[in-house]
Order: structure tokens, then C-alpha cells, then sequence
């Protein structure tokens, strides 16, 4: 499982060609520069825009750098402004790569590198074919340009309604040869449109709406299939609206496109997209403004990533988003968000002290992620398998790191603490002493304690078994992945263990309890056999499930972060992670642990008390929840809710079984409920007699178990009361009232009259106030005798 490593810096601009130029072109001027990366990584391209010098200009660096021409374009202002630099693939014999630089008219100049002789201009070349158009987007996909150009009517006083579809999106084949450049024809891919942003991926071309001024044209998004020449509508609200293949010319009229899906689009919630860049899987990645990001496929499906902290985009500053084999890295207001891909978990969010960040292309490292700043070249490394083997330097270097983070959140000062100053302040010995006990422990195993501190060897002595434990672990880590197929399900299992113990053991936190999410989710069957064995789950002679569990154990399982606590991206509480475990592999056993839970809660906190579970959300509650949750639904988890709802003993939920089961009529089933949880309390038991003699009333269902029911007869009810709630749920009849019904379902009074003597002929309350004063012998007592 990947885990992200500290920030480091790398170079200081010294891998570039021109480095100190190149660090006070990143560090002039407000407004950010355009940096881009070629492909392999090896060039770097800056557009420095409106700032001083006054002439914007596009310079190129170098990496690992040799002597030969440099790259550098300046223009005047009344020339247009520059709409794209893009990198198109080229012969071996000139290079792996040649840079066209498109401006907003249409020309565009093809640049080229020799390792010898530097950057060379090959061509210049006019992409437009008419004088007026203006290119607002372009992209490259494959050896082709597109690009989105507007063309203004001939008419100047023309009524810009009637124009506001003035737009037309291009393609155009850009051959570079060992003799020069030559285009290909202008093909239209879609015409009389609104402007698009066109984004391009190895195999299709993104139509992303550049402003949200027309209603109906700012609520989806098109995708361009070059191969197969079809345009594909899509709504991230709806997912896939339509696809078109587009056979002639006159197939690629906007309006004819849209012809079918009007009523469809019209309905459907604008775009809201803060933010966009391609992936390189191929699929469109788009930032809401209210951090939502979202996948969107070439086939039109949607798929949600992750959620950034949406007041940050409130501000309107940048997103830059880019990603690097299955991870998606994100920099927002200073904060650099690493995200899983696939499980849209996040594995880092670091707060960075620079202002501008830019990623750097580093193929062929899909585990390491590169960031170009005003002060340097900074790395993110991820750790791989094979480096489990050799755990010694990763592990102190761990040590430290964590450390820096622990004492800067302590800190008052805004100065940054480092390892180096760490190490070297003499202040703080916790790390350092911890360093040098793993360093012994670990390189020193067959030998015995030498060369340390007395200090050092106490604390080496008391953390022998933390350290045993470790290392068993990580031998156990390396096993796993050097094990046959026949033998890793063995060694998972008794990995999982280990794992969900030592988090057990330790503090369950947002990030432990997202670590514990991932365990379950990639091991079901070992986490609930870990889990079982943690909490000592089985049955007892009787058939009862018993736990054995430690009280710390238990404040883990029940008082852990709540899921108001943890937020979103799909982590849950740990009861519930339990709960889910307890209905894939044994749900019989759920209600039990509901019930033995509540027995522990009542032992450990008050009631009601906020520390505890019960003080939020009731524990067969947020149990229900997570069969709610179930995708299928089934008879096994009707009568598994009803389970949960008795187990909790609380009145309310009992009545509410008590409906369901009467919903369901079973009534042998109700009056089992009833006989047994009225013996709780006398107000339960008023309520579970009232409701059943209502139901009586209304139908002869419960004729059988009138014997049953009659006892159950709370002492405060008399006869007068019982036949009110009779006849208030009597049925209405519609027919006129005879003396003699043929129905066979109506109400007796022969049916009421064992209730009815049943209350009549108990003692009244006030009688039993007297009843000594009535059963003595005399009456009234005998006079005392008179003292002379």
C-alpha cells in the first residue's frame, strides 16, 4: 500500500541550463508564470505574460544541460497573444520532440531540438484559412492540431444573437519530415458553435464549454473520437446523453447535433467547473467550485474522485491538478492533496510554504512525483515492495520525520523545523534517542547492547517487545511478498491480524481509522477473522456469544471518531466497519454483538453522556444503518432488522418491532414480543396493550391468544377505559346496522367479557390503600383503657 514520504528538495536549479535565470523569471513579477514540461521531462517552458520586462516572451530550459542554442521568443503588443505551446512527437533523425508555438491569428512556428546544435526554427506556418478567424483553444492529439477558432461575421452591425454561435472547431495534420513540416487540410469537426476549451488524450479530444453564458449549451460537455469520427455528448449530471457518428459536413452543424437531446439538456443542472486537465489514463478530471472532483471516461460515464475543502475554492485562486501512474496530485492554496485514483482515498495533504508550485513530467517514475518552486526542486517519493527488505534507514528516517511534524504543530515560531536542525539542535532527545535505539536494535541484532547509553539501554530494555513485535512484522511484510501464490492467503491473514491489533492497540484516529477502512476493504475474510480474534468473539456452552475483549479494546471499537468526525471520501466508524463484517460472514451473531455492546456501554459511561456512543447515535441504530446500506434486500434482513430493533431493549425501538411485526402478521410472533418486553416496564406495557387492543378491535386475528393477552392488562386501565379504546378502533361499517350481522369478523361482546370480569373484580387501588384497616378483627378498635 503506497504511503507518501516528506517533501524534499532535490536541486536548487542547478539540473537546468541558465538556472539562476530561470529562478528569477519564477520569482518576477504578480502574476504567475505558464510553466510546461516536455514529455520526457528533459526541457522546461516559461511564458512570462504582462510583467516587467514589458514584452511577454517564451524561454526554454534545459535539464542535465549542453552547450548549444537557447529557445528564447519575444513579441511586440499589437502582435496577438500566444494561445498554446504544445510538444508533437518527430522523427528520430530530428529529435524525439519538436515544440509549435500557435498564436491567436493562426501562425505558428515549428522549433525543433538537436543535442548538438540546440533549439532550431523549422517552419512557419498559418493554421487558419481565413484572414478574421482568431483561435481561442488549441491542443495536439497524436500527429494532428485541433483547435477552436472563432469566425466573426462579415456583417459588423449584425445582430449578435443572431451570431452567437460564431465558433468552429478544427483539426489539422501536422507531418514533421527530415525535409520540413507540412499540414494537412482543415477538416471541420464541428461547426456553428459556442467556444469550447479543446483538451486532448492519447485517443479522444475533450469539448469543455469556455464561459457559461448560454443556458443551454453550459450544461454538458462533448467528446470528440477522431478514429471512429463521432462526437459523444455527455452531462456530468446525467452521465452519457448521445453519440452521433459524424459521416459528411453537414452532420457536424452544432444545432443539428443537438437536435435530438434538447428537451433532455434542458433540463439538467450548468456545468460547475472550477478547474479541468486530462489524466493520463485518458479521462477528463474537473474541479467543482465546491471541491468536488470528478472523473469524466472517453465513453461519457462520471466517476467521483475525491473532495477538496470547498471554502478554499471560494477564493477563485488556481487548482493545478496532474497525475502520476494511479496517483491524482492536486495543489490548492498552498496545499498539495495526494489522492488514490481508484479508491479515492488520500494518502498526504501537505501544507507547503511557496507560493507557486508547477509539476515537472518524470517518466518511466510512477512512484515519485516532481515540483518545480521559486526556491528549488522538490520530490515526493512513495515507498515500493521490494524496499520492505531493507526497513533500517527508511524506518529512522520515518523517526525524524514524524517528529518534525509533531514538534512544528507544538511550535510558536514560523521558522520551519527541519531534520537537519532536529538532529543538530540538541533539544530534542525524544527522536534522537529513538533513532539510536532502532539503529542498534536493528543493525546489531546477534550482538549485545554496546556502544549506547545507559539511558538508551533502560529504554532499549523496555521496549524489547514493541521491538520483537516489530520486527516480526516487517519480516512478516517481507514473506508476504515473496511468497508463492499457494502460501500468500496464509501469510495475509496473519498479516491483517497484526495490523488491525497494533491499531487496536493504538490510537484509532482519523488516519489509522482510513488505514483500518482499506484493510477491510482489500481483506474482508482476514480482517473479520482478525477482528474475531481481537475482540476473543465466540459462543458459549448455551449458544450465547461471549467477547473477551479489554476495556481499552472496547473504547476503540464503540468510542472511536464518528462519522460527523471523520467526513467523507467513503471512510466509516469502526463499529459500523465491524457490523458490516458481522452481515457478510456471520449475521446471525449481529444482534448478540449489538447486545453485547450496549451491556459494555452501560457499564463504561452514563446514559446519555456525550463521551460515549449512546450519547450520539444509539449502537443498534447506526447497526441498522449499515443494513440500510445493504444493495439487495431480503427476508434474512427483514427479520434481522426486527433482531436488532428488540436487542436494543429500548422502548422505542420495541413498539417499533412491534408495528413492523404486525404489519407482517405474525402474530404469534407479537404476542411473544408482547408477553416478553412487558414485563420491562408498566409504561411499556401500557403502550404494548393498547396498541394490541386497537389491533383486536379492528379484526379476530388475535382471537386465539386472548388467554395471553388479558394478563397483560395494565393495573391503572378500567373498564370504562378498555371499552373507549374499543369502540374508538372499531371499523366503520358501510352497510346499515342489523341486529344480527352475518359477518364472521365483527367484535362480541363474549370476546371482551373475560377481559372485562378480569378488571372489574380486581381489588381497586384505593381499596388496597385500607385493606389492613379492613381485615382487622374488630371494627372500630376497642377503647384503651382509662390511666387514674
Amino acid at each position: 500500500m503506497k504511503r507518501a514520504r516528506m517533501l524534499r528538495q532535490v536541486s536548487d536549479f542547478s539540473d537546468f541550463s541558465r538556472g539562476h535565470w530561470l529562478q528569477e523569471l519564477l520569482c518576477q513579477g504578480e502574476e504567475p508564470s505558464h510553466v510546461q514540461s516536455s514529455p520526457d521531462g528533459q526541457h522546461l517552458l516559461v511564458l512570462q505574460k504582462s510583467r516587467p520586462p514589458p514584452l511577454p516572451r517564451v524561454v526554454a530550459f534545459q535539464r542535465h544541460g549542453i552547450s548549444g542554442a537557447d529557445l528564447e521568443r519575444n513579441w511586440q503588443p499589437p502582435q496577438p497573444a500566444l494561445v498554446g505551446l504544445l510538444f508533437l512527437q518527430s522523427p528520430v533523425a530530428l529529435g524525439s520532440w519538436v515544440l509549435a508555438i500557435v498564436w491567436e491569428h493562426g501562425r505558428t512556428e515549428v522549433w525543433h531540438f538537436v543535442v548538438a546544435m540546440g533549439w532550431q526554427l523549422l517552419q512557419t506556418l498559418e493554421l487558419c484559412q481565413g484572414a478574421r478567424a482568431r483561435i481561442v483553444s488549441v491542443c495536439s492529439q497524436g500527429a494532428s492540431l485541433v483547435w477552436c477558432e472563432e469566425r466573426p461575421p462579415l456583417d459588423a452591425h449584425s445582430d449578435m444573437s443572431k451570431c452567437a454561435f460564431r465558433f468552429c472547431v478544427c483539426t489539422r495534420a501536422l507531418e514533421v519530415g527530415e525535409q520540413g513540416v507540412r499540414l494537412g487540410t482543415v477538416r471541420i469537426v464541428l461547426h456553428n458553435s459556442p467556444e469550447y476549451q479543446v483538451l486532448a488524450s492519447p485517443q479522444h479530444v475533450f469539448l469543455v464549454p469556455a464561459a457559461a453564458s448560454f443556458a443551454t449549451t453550459s450544461k454538458f460537455l462533448l467528446i470528440w473520437h477522431p478514429e471512429k469520427a463521432k462526437l459523444t455528448i455527455t452531462a456530468p449530471s446525467a452521465g452519457f446523453v448521445h453519440s452521433k457518428v459524424l459521416r459528411s459536413s453537414s452532420e457536424s452543424d452544432f444545432r443539428k447535433l443537438l437536435l435530438g437531446s434538447v428537451g433532455l439538456l434542458s433540463g439538467l443542472a450548468p456545468l460547475d467547473i472550477h478547474a479541468s486537465a486530462v489524466s493520463n489514463s485518458g479521462g477528463l478530471l474537473l474541479v467543482s467550485t465546491k471541491g468536488a472532483v470528478n472523473m469524466v471516461e472517453p465513453d461519457g460515464t462520471q466517476r467521483h474522485i475525491f473532495d477538496l475543502e470547498g471554502a478554499l475554492l471560494a477564493q477563485e485562486g488556481p487548482v493545478q491538478l496532474k497525475t502520476f501512474g494511479s496517483i491524482l496530485a492536486c495543489v490548492l492554496a498552498g496545499v498539495l492533496y495526494l489522492v488514490d485514483q481508484n479508491s479515492g482515498r488520500l494518502l498526504e495533504k501537505k501544507i507547503l510554504s511557496m507560493k507557486e508550485v508547477h509539476f515537472l513530467e518524470s517518466p518511466g517514475e510512477e512512484d515519485s512525483i516532481q515540483l518545480l518552486t521559486q526556491t528549488g526542486i522538490y520530490s515526493f517519493s512513495f515507498s515500493k515492495p521490494e524496499d520492505s527488505s531493507r526497513p533500517e534507514p527508511c524506518l529512522v528516517e520515518m523517526v525524524f520525520e514524524e517528529a518534525c511534524r509533531y514538534y512544528q504543530r507544538r511550535s510558536l515560531s514560523s521558522s520551519k523545523l527541519t531534520v537537519e536542525k532536529l538532529k543538530k539542535g540538541g533539544v530534542f532527545q525524544a527522536p534522537v534517542a529513538l533513532a539510536a535505539i532502532l539503529q542498534h536494535s536493528l543493525h546489531q541484532k546477534q550482538k549485545p547492547v554496546r556502544g549506547l547509553q545507559d539511558t538508551y539501554a533502560k529504554l532499549l530494555s523496555t521496549m524489547s517487545l514493541e521491538l520483537q513485535s516489530y520486527m516480526s512484522l516487517e519480516l512478516l511484510k517481507t514473506c508476504v511478498v515473496c511468497a508463492p501464490e499457494s502460501e500468500v492467503e496464509s501469510y495475509c491473514e496473519e498479516l491483517v491480524e497484526q495490523e488491525v491489533s497494533r491499531v487496536l492497540h493504538s490510537d484509532v484516529d482519523k488516519d489509522n481509522l482510513a488505514y483500518l477502512n482499506s484493510v477491510f476493504a482489500s481483506f474482508p475474510k482476514a480482517a473479520w477473522k482478525a477482528m474475531r480474534s481481537c475482540l476473543q468473539l465466540q459462543q458459549n456452552g448455551d449458544g450465547l456469544l461471549v467477547a473477551r475483549a479489554t476495556p481499552e479494546v472496547w473504547k476503540k471499537v464503540l468510542g472511536g471518531p464518528q462519522q460527523e468526525e471523520v467526513g467523507q471520501n467513503g471512510v466509516v466508524p469502526l463499529f459500523e466497519l465491524i457490523c458490516t463484517s458481522f452481515l457478510r460472514f456471520k449475521p446471525k451473531w449481529l444482534p448478540s454483538f449489538v447486545e453485547l455492546t450496549q451491556q459494555y456501554v452501560s457499564v463504561s459511561w452514563a446514559y446519555s453522556s456525550k463521551e460515549g456512543p449512546e450519547g450520539r447515535v444509539p449502537l443498534y441504530k447506526r447497526a441498522l444503518g449499515v443494513l440500510a446500506r445493504k444493495n439487495k434486500r431480503s427476508e434474512a434482513d427483514d427479520e434481522m432488522e426486527l433482531e436488532l430493533l428488540l436487542c436494543s431493549k429500548r422502548p422505542k425501538a420495541v413498539l417499533q418491532a412491534l408495528h413492523l411485526l404486525i404489519r407482517l402478521k405474525r402474530w404469534q410472533r407479537v404476542v411473544e414480543v408482547a408477553e416478553k418486553f412487558s414485563k420491562l416496564s408498566p409504561l411499556l406495557n401500557k403502550e404494548i396493550f393498547t396498541t394490541l387492543l386497537a389491533e383486536f378491535a379492528q379484526h379476530r386475528e388475535l382471537d386465539p391468544y386472548l388467554d395471553t393477552l388479558w394478563p397483560l392488562c395494565p393495573a391503572e386501565l378500567t373498564a370504562s377505559d378498555i371499552l373507549t379504546m374499543v369502540l374508538q378502533h372499531l371499523p366503520r361499517s358501510q352497510e346499515d346496522p342489523v341486529p344480527f350481522s352475518g359477518k364472521e369478523n365483527q367484535l362480541t361482546v363474549g370476546l371482551l367479557k373475560p377481559l372485562l370480569q378480569r378488571v372489574v373484580q380486581r381489588p381497586c387501588v384505593r381499596d388496597e390503600m385500607y385493606s389492613d384497616a379492613l381485615q382487622s378483627p374488630t371494627f372500630p378498635p376497642p377503647t384503651p383503657p382509662r390511666e387514674h
